[in-house]
């Protein structure tokens, strides 16, 4: 089974300009999904996926496959069912997973364990979610309460899945049947979530969202060797 990973980087970005190329602790964010893809030992290649040559560069410094895409595919009003239908034509598998550049705090084992779970289950597609244990409304409506009698404790609440799209995943023959068939497939066939820590779920957006993971890696940095300890008015 050929199984490749994808990062998609586009060079333009309407709210944080070439995020993918910002430093976060002296390295660009798009090589720390390289690093945790690599480390994975899951795929077979794993290619940066951009309009922009610049990432054919940085594709070589990190010891991995480019491919690139046509321009329109690269603009912020492509969609990403056109995207992924035009690499897994081009490039051969059997098993396409979307490693998402922009969270950069993904670890190898959690990429094993979602790849795992994909083939076990025998999916044909996934996106990866956040199980929120919180009170939620949707259209001004609870979603997962009763807004009569005492509220809630959020223990005894059902999770909302919150898609972060950390990975999406793809069977390459179902993704292309159905993508043929109605011009859309990113939840074609057999369809599955699967929830991720709360750092994988950490989506860079914003200049905000980059100063938050920058606080978290240095934060590592400086604890390690971290444990759980309590106040000694703790029983």
């Amino acid at each position: 089974m050929l199984i490749n990973a994808m990062i998609p980087a586009r060079m333009g970005s309407t709210r944080l300009k070439q995020k993918n190329l910002a430093l976060i602790n002296d390295k660009p964010m798009i090589s720390y999904v390289v690093n945790s893809a690599k480390e994975s030992g899951v795929f077979n290649s794993i290619y940066i996926n951009s309009e922009s040559r610049a990432f054919e560069e940085v594709s070589n410094r990190l010891d991995i496959s480019f491919y690139h895409r046509e321009e329109e595919l690269g603009s912020s009003s492509a969609k990403s069912d056109d995207v992924v239908y035009d690499f897994i034509k081009a490039v051969p598998g059997d098993i396409t997973v979307w490693v998402n550049s922009t969270s950069p705090l993904q670890s190898a084992q959690e990429l094993r364990a979602i790849v795992s779970y994909f083939v076990e289950h025998n999916l044909d597609s996934l996106i990866t979610v956040r199980d929120e244990q919180v009170h939620c409304d949707y259209d001004n409506k609870p979603l997962n309460y009763l807004a009569e009698g005492k509220f809630a404790q959020t223990q005894d609440l059902k999770p909302v899945s919150r898609f972060v799209y950390s990975v999406m995943m793809w069977r390459n023959s179902a993704f292309i049947k159905e993508y043929e068939e109605k011009g859309s497939a990113l939840m074609c066939g057999n369809f599955g979530t699967y929830p991720v820590s709360k750092e994988s779920s950490l989506i860079v957006k914003t200049e905000e969202d980059l100063r938050l993971i920058q606080y978290i890696v240095f934060g590592r940095e400086a604890n390690k060797g971290w444990k759980l300890e309590y106040d000694k008015a703790a029983k």
